[in-house]
């Protein structure tokens, strides 16, 4: 269970006065505007068509992969977190992951739409050390409607820069990772942990 001041710094963050539109099924997104010829091959890319939507079950998207890329990795290396294995996820909570200092690396992630239009799908992290919040992360992934051959989709965020320094290196850094709508609801929220080193 999470501390209440935890999860205000989860909580997406909000643009006064906007609020989000009332969701609408396939169906109804693949009518809006039928006659506009370019809207309607937009549309069709993101297999928004009359008749494509199935059942509206379970969960709007499902969290796939989540990757830390950067060109320093050593050839053949990939730091990847099965998001679908919750006995890995506990695993990274305890045995943190080894990033490279004061190298540039940005974070990817996979995931597939299952039903029904998302926007405003953000991926928030924050970083601890010693109980302390020493980083937060807010990356917007984009709408998207479910993919026309069921094929997942990637989102490379921002470039970001790893710390560097004695003290950097010293401790270990936990990590709350989540997936949240304007809505508030939470499509993903996991825990995993890394240190900081002079190699990968």
């Amino acid at each position: 269970m999470s501390a209440p001041h935890e999860e205000d710094e989860l909580r997406p963050s909000t643009t006064p006065g906007y609020k989000p539109s009332a969701a609408k099924s396939l169906d109804e997104y693949a009518k809006l505007d039928a006659e506009d010829e370019s809207l309607a091959r937009w549309k069709a890319s993101l297999g928004i068509v009359p008749g494509a939507s199935g059942p509206a079950e379970g969960p709007k998207v499902t969290l796939l992969t989540l990757e830390l890329v950067s060109p320093t990795l050593p050839p053949g290396r990939h730091l990847v977190m099965n998001l679908q294995d919750r006995a890995g996820l506990e695993n990274l909570k305890k045995h943190p992951i080894t990033i490279k200092e004061g190298v540039e690396y940005n974070v990817r992630m996979t995931f597939r739409v299952n039903h029904s239009i998302i926007s405003g799908v953000r991926y928030i992290q924050v970083v601890k050390r010693a109980g302390i919040t020493v980083d937060k992360m807010e990356q917007m992934l984009g709408s998207y409607g479910p993919h026309p051959k069921g094929e997942p989709y990637t989102k490379n965020f921002d470039t970001e820069e790893s710390p560097s320094g004695m003290l950097a290196r010293s401790g270990t850094y936990q990590v709350r990772s989540r997936v949240v709508d304007d809505d508030g609801e939470v499509f993903a929220d996991w825990e995993w942990s890394f240190k900081l080193g002079k190699d990968w």
